[in-house]
C-alpha cells in the first residue's frame, strides 16, 4: 500500500464517524423531549414494604427473641417437636409448622439431635432451637433455628420468621386474599408472594428464575398444589 494512503484511508473512517456522531447530536437537539431510557422497573407496594431483620450471629442473638411473638415466614418446611421437663422430645415429632403460625417464643436452647433426627438443618456439635407456644395452648415446642459446630455458628431465624405481623407489613392486602391466606388456599389473581404465604415454601418449579411468569407446585404437608402464574398473578390453579 502506498504511504499517503496508509494515511488518508483512516482519517476518512475517522471523518465518517465524526459525521455520524454530529448528525446524530443534531437530531436529539431537534427533539428534546426524545430521551433514550432503559424501561423503568415499577415497584409495588409489597416490594417497599419493610421486613425486619434482626441478622443473628451468636446464640445470645437468639436470646434477644424470648418473650417475643414471632410467625412462620417459611411454611410447611421446618418441623417441631414436644418439649417437656426441660428437654425436646425427638420421638414426638408434631409435624411442620404452617404458614404464618404464630409462635409465642419461650426461651432458646441448644440441643444435641440424634443422629438420625432430620429437621432440615445441620446438626453441627449443637443446635439452637426456639422453644415456644401455641397461643391458646399450654403445651410447648421446640424447631431448629440454627446450628453450632465449634467456633461456627449458622441462624436462620431471619429467613424462618416474620418479627412483626404479617398483616400490618402487607395491610395493601385485600380482604379476600387475607382470607385465602388465611384458610391456607390459593385463589385466582393472588401473587407468589401472597400464594407462598398461603401455601408454604416447599416447591418445585418449571422456571426458578421467571418469578411471577411460571408455573409453581406447591407441597402444603403433603397435599400438592399447582398454580400457573401470569404477569404474577395466579391464572390456573389444581388441588390434590
Amino acid at each position: 500500500m502506498k504511504p499517503w494512503k496508509i494515511v488518508v484511508i483512516p482519517t476518512a473512517i475517522m471523518l465518517v464517524i465524526a459525521g455520524i456522531y454530529m448528525f446524530s447530536i443534531y437530531q436529539k437537539r431537534q427533539n428534546p423531549g426524545v430521551v433514550s431510557q432503559g424501561q423503568e422497573q415499577k415497584l409495588t407496594a409489597d416490594d417497599v414494604a419493610v421486613v425486619r431483620m434482626e441478622f443473628p450471629a451468636h446464640f445470645d442473638d437468639l436470646k434477644d427473641e424470648e418473650g417475643k411473638t414471632v410467625w412462620m415466614k417459611n411454611g410447611y418446611s421446618i418441623p417441631y417437636f414436644v418439649y417437656a421437663g426441660g428437654k425436646v422430645d425427638f420421638r414426638k415429632r408434631v409435624g411442620v409448622i404452617p404458614p404464618l403460625e404464630k409462635l409465642e417464643i419461650k426461651k432458646a436452647i441448644k440441643v444435641a439431635v440424634p443422629a438420625d433426627v432430620d429437621d432440615g438443618i445441620s446438626h453441627g456439635n449443637k443446635q439452637a432451637m426456639y422453644v415456644f407456644a401455641l397461643p391458646n395452648n399450654k403445651q410447648e415446642y421446640a424447631t431448629p433455628v440454627g446450628a453450632m459446630d465449634g467456633s461456627e455458628e449458622q441462624y436462620y431465624s431471619d429467613l424462618l420468621f416474620f418479627y412483626d405481623d404479617p398483616r400490618t407489613i402487607y395491610a395493601n392486602w385485600p380482604k379476600d386474599v387475607w382470607a385465602a391466606v388465611d384458610a391456607r388456599q390459593a385463589k385466582p389473581g393472588m401473587n407468589e408472594l401472597q400464594t407462598r404465604l398461603a401455601l408454604g415454601q416447599k416447591i418445585q418449579t418449571d422456571n426458578p428464575q421467571m418469578e411471577g411468569n411460571r408455573t409453581v407446585t406447591y407441597d402444603a404437608d403433603g397435599k400438592k398444589w399447582t398454580v400457573t402464574f401470569v404477569n404474577d398473578r395466579a391464572t390456573k390453579i389444581q388441588s390434590e
